[in-house]
């Protein structure tokens, strides 16, 4: 029943006095049982043997541990064991008390009291796998590539359609102006009928040939100032070396073809020519249509069926049958050529608005279709190559609003006489490269006569 160290004790004896177990109280140790607990019962020595056949009958009752059964509760006993208050803790601990231990700081943990504690380390970044960064490295090359196709394709396409433009000899004999600042080209539209098929000649209302002038010529000056887009009326009376008297100056170019027109702008304006530009009649609706179309702004309505015009007034975008047949029109107006050349002009600008437009460099069949359409439309002068057209591709696109100028050249009469002082005054500013002091007294849409 008892551990083995009681068993040689002689003073512990055995519960006969005992009451059941109540498990609500806190204890049932006193101090006297603590130091004697089994003295009033007997020594362990005086406890009967358990009977060996291991009837119930025969061995001590047990009720009393358990709580069961047993007899009526009897007298309060004053040597009973009873609850032990809770005693407060005295200043010093007994020896024998079991006390809790402080924990010990591991060797190198100390740190000086109100030392702010170290911050827990930066967790390094995190790195994206391997096969992302093959991706991206793979897409931007994808990238990289398609841009520098793109950079050959806008730089090739031109050089190849170069390859196929038509060359004309066009520099006079004899002597010229000296070399002056700036470039002027000659841009010159001939009515030849040549280039046209039957169905294009009835489509485009030009009737039969009538030999080979020029219908359109204009000078292009760009240097420091703004460029200056200036025509110059097929119907002006001028000098044309070798023939006496003063005949239209597009007479020149029936008669000595390109280089004869030079040398008669050359030798009546002192401007020295420096690149000369050829375009047909099917050239100017070929490039319109090229370039999607362009936008026109008749100041009232027009119906000329000579040249096979109907167009309401107010801006609208036209193709280039139209563009075509406004520009040819001299019936629609009364200063005739005067109003015609202005309309010219109005749809050069055009054309070289759309030009720049973005959507020509991004859309790659608009810019093969426009690079196409130069040899096919124009023809240049000898010694102009693809950079310098190029140059006067972009010059076009400046001759309209802030950037560029457009009139006519000064005009005396409507009989297309050049106004002898303003017409000098004029050219003497583009011979010293001086458009930016050209004022609306020398640069306006009809020389200065007219409404």
């Amino acid at each position: 029943m008892f551990p083995r160290r009681f068993a040689s004790r002689p003073d512990i004896t055995t519960p006969s006095d005992t009451r059941p177990y109540d498990g609500g109280r806190e204890s049932l140790i006193t101090p006297s049982s603590i130091r004697d607990p089994f003295t009033r019962h007997g020594s362990v020595h005086g406890m009967p043997d358990r009977p060996r056949s291991g009837g119930p009958e025969d061995g001590p009752d047990y009720a009393w541990l358990y709580g069961k059964g047993g007899s009526a509760p009897q007298p309060e006993d004053p040597q009973a064991t009873r609850p032990v208050p809770r005693q407060q803790r005295t200043s010093a601990p007994r020896p024998d008390e079991t006390r809790v231990m402080r924990t010990q700081p591991r060797p190198g943990e100390e740190r000086r009291a109100g030392a702010r504690p170290t911050p827990p380390p930066i967790a390094p970044p995190v790195q994206p796998p391997a096969k992302a960064k093959r991706r991206r490295r793979f897409r931007a090359r994808y990238v990289f590539l398609l841009l520098l196709a793109w950079l050959v394709y806008l730089v090739v396409v031109p050089f190849v359609a170069w390859q196929r433009v038509d060359k004309v000899a066009w520099e006079p004999d004899g002597d010229r102006p000296p070399d002056q600042p700036g470039t002027t080209y000659l841009l010159v539209g001939s009515d030849s009928r040549d280039d046209l098929t039957k169905e294009q000649r009835k489509e485009y209302h030009t009737g039969g040939d009538v030999g080979s002038r020029t219908d359109t010529i204009m000078l292009l000056h760009t240097g420091s100032g703004p460029n200056l887009l200036m025509s110059i009326p097929r119907d002006s009376l001028v000098q044309i070396p070798g023939y006496d008297g003063e005949r239209k100056i597009n007479a020149a170019y029936a008669y000595g073809k390109a280089p004869l027109l030079v040398q008669t702008i050359e030798q009546n304006t002192g401007i020295r020519v420096d690149d000369y530009i050829e375009i047909g009649m099917g050239g100017v609706a070929g490039i319109v249509d090229a370039v999607g179309g362009i936008e026109v702004c008749p100041k009232t309505n027009m119906d000329d069926k000579l040249a096979g015009l109907h167009i309401k007034k107010g801006c609208q975008e036209v193709d280039g049958r139209t563009a075509l047949a406004y520009a040819r029109s001299r019936h629609t107006s009364g200063i005739g050529d005067i109003d015609r050349v202005r309309r010219q002009r109005e749809v050069v600008s055009a054309v070289g608005h759309n030009v720049v437009s973005p959507w020509t460099v991004i859309n790659p069949v608009r810019y093969w279709r426009l690079n196409n359409a130069i040899p096919d439309f124009f023809t240049f002068g000898d010694g102009m190559g693809p950079v310098r057209g190029a140059l006067w591709a972009t010059a076009m696109t400046r001759v309209s609003g802030d950037e560029g100028l457009t009139c006519v050249v000064p005009l005396q009469d409507l009989a297309v006489h050049w106004d002898p002082e303003r017409s000098k005054q004029m050219f003497d500013k583009i011979i010293n490269d001086d458009t930016a002091s050209i004022g609306k007294d020398l640069c306006s849409d009809t020389g200065g006569i007219g409404g």
